[in-house]
């Protein structure tokens, strides 16, 4: 994929939101694409995350383990980003993910997302008062379902 297309599919991912033309074309500029045939594996629930992983084209499914079994759970297209928390944070993987079908991806890594915030100080700012505000939001979710699981 050109440059361009890497900066438009980004631009619509909700953790660079706030982040401008310059900041997404250094964001661009320094990710690796990535390809994966349908139905290969793209990382392993429970290991090391360094990178995240920007769906451009095609489904992956994420799957978690529950039994001894690898369930379903979510469905990324186009657009869709996983393992955020790995641009932010040290972090193992949360589920495992496998291509559904034919994928193209953008992947960023943690130590290029980590420069971009340090040289724009008030992308890392929106960053924070962004993250804030969702687990805030999803703070008043889990109190509004807390009384259905009381006994």
């Amino acid at each position: 994929m050109a440059l361009d297309d890497d900066i438009r599919i980004l631009s619509g991912v909700g953790i660079f939101a706030d982040f401008t033309d310059e900041q997404l074309r250094l964001l661009a500029f320094g990710a690796e694409p990535a390809r994966f045939a349908a139905g290969r594996e793209i990382y392993r629930e429970g290991a090391h995350a360094d990178c995240a992983y920007v769906v451009a084209l095609g489904t992956v499914v994420l799957y978690r383990e529950h039994e001894g079994e690898a369930v379903a759970v979510s469905h990324i297209e186009a657009g869709g980003i996983l393992s955020e928390l790995a641009l932010i944070a040290p972090t193992t993987r949360l589920t495992y993910a496998a291509a559904e079908t034919d994928c193209q991806m953008i992947r960023l890594k943690r130590t290029l997302f980590r420069r971009i915030l340090e040289e724009y100080p008030e992308a890392a700012i929106e960053l924070h008062q962004r993250m804030t505000q969702d687990l805030y939001e999803f703070l008043k979710k889990i109190e509004r379902v807390a009384p259905r699981f009381e006994e």
